[in-house]
């Protein structure tokens, strides 16, 4: 990333630093007190909707590891977010394990089972890959019906709170910062995943495979990484949302919610600040729809009205694909570059 001019770095540490300005430090302070205090003023409504906006990011950094990065695309995702909700639910209300050591073990599996499914990305790519993933999702739900012993199938299964020694966090504001500060390390995790050996064999299989395992990397290997790691944030997401709504049932992962997470990363774009924009710009736009529907169901018909989520959503991704394909992180960036170098209108 480009540094205004007078702004240099004296070491490879400071290169390659996340925060390397005064300003980016101050604007991370800034966020900070922001997500601190916002329980403050804002309402129940508005916390659930920055919880699941929450719980959202995480499951689309994961599909951005697996699609953004690596190329590896993902139509059933949720499904995975599944196989992590079911596991912490059994080990919890079951089996009488805290949440705390349930959580990495149902990611743990969410993970596995992605490796399961991922074997496939060694021979197909493409639209084979996407229909494989689609199977995958179809797959563990039905696995998940027909447990009915364990999972409580159609009827589902109730789960408890997770509690922090004799604390339940059964308050919509306690979960609120449970859920952002999940959000904060997942966010932290991928940056530097991105950054490592394995963040740039990603991007180099995602470019050109072909040219990546000329070059030595070994495409299995890293292929079945991405699927683990993506997976493994999946599962993250899958137990948070189960363990806020205390039930976990089938009907909390369906199958549209795979494409609505890849139309967030349509929107935000193939970087790690891209879940966030996209997850962020999308569920505000469903909270807008939900406001305006009531008035336009009296303007026009309500069935028209009660679509109006869908044809929304559907048209904001097609028009980011036709205009601004590289997402809203792209033109952040360039807004950025922009006020950089004002008044000058391109850089030497």
């Amino acid at each position: 990333m480009a540094l205004r001019s007078g702004t240099f770095h004296e070491n490879y540490r400071q290169d390659m630093a996340i925060f390397r300005t005064r300003p980016q430090w101050g604007i991370l302070f800034v966020l900070l007190i922001v997500l601190l205090t916002c329980p403050l003023f804002l309402s129940d409504r508005m916390l659930t909707l920055l919880t699941m906006i929450g719980i959202a990011i995480i499951s689309v950094h994961g599909l951005n590891i697996l699609t953004g990065y690596c190329g590896q695309i993902s139509i059933g995702h949720v499904g995975f977010m599944a196989v992590g909700a079911y596991v912490s639910a059994i080990l919890t209300a079951k089996l009488g394990w805290s949440f705390w050591t349930a959580l990495p073990c149902a990611a743990l599996a969410a993970g596995i089972v992605g490796l399961i499914f991922g074997l496939p990305s060694l021979k197909i790519k493409g639209f084979y890959l996407i229909m494989a993933t689609i199977a995958a999702h179809f797959i563990i739900i039905w696995f998940i019906l027909q447990l009915q012993n364990i999972t409580g199938g159609a009827d589902g299964l109730a789960v408890p709170k997770p509690k922090i020694g004799s604390i339940v966090l059964k308050s919509k504001t306690n979960y609120f910062y449970l859920v952002m500060t999940f959000t904060a390390l997942a966010t932290l995790l991928a940056k530097n995943i991105v950054r490592t050996r394995a963040g740039r064999a990603f991007v180099a299989i995602r470019d050109n495979d072909l040219a990546a395992e000329v070059m030595g990397i070994s495409l299995w290997s890293y292929k079945l990484q991405a699927f683990f790691i993506g997976c493994v944030y999946a599962g993250v997401a899958g137990v948070l949302l189960v363990h806020y709504y205390g039930f976990a049932s089938v009907d909390q992962f369906p199958f549209m919610d795979s494409v609505w997470y890849l139309g967030m990363l349509i929107v935000g774009g193939s970087n790690v600040t891209g879940p966030i924009l996209g997850a962020i710009s999308l569920k505000l736009l469903d909270e807008l729809v939900t406001i305006v529907g009531p008035v336009l169901s009296a303007a026009i018909a309500a069935q028209a009205a009660a679509a109006m989520g869908l044809i929304t959503r559907g048209l904001v991704i097609i028009l980011f694909l036709i205009f601004e394909p590289r997402g809203l992180d792209h033109r952040w960036g360039m807004i950025k570059a922009y006020f950089r170098l004002w008044p000058f209108s391109h850089e030497e």
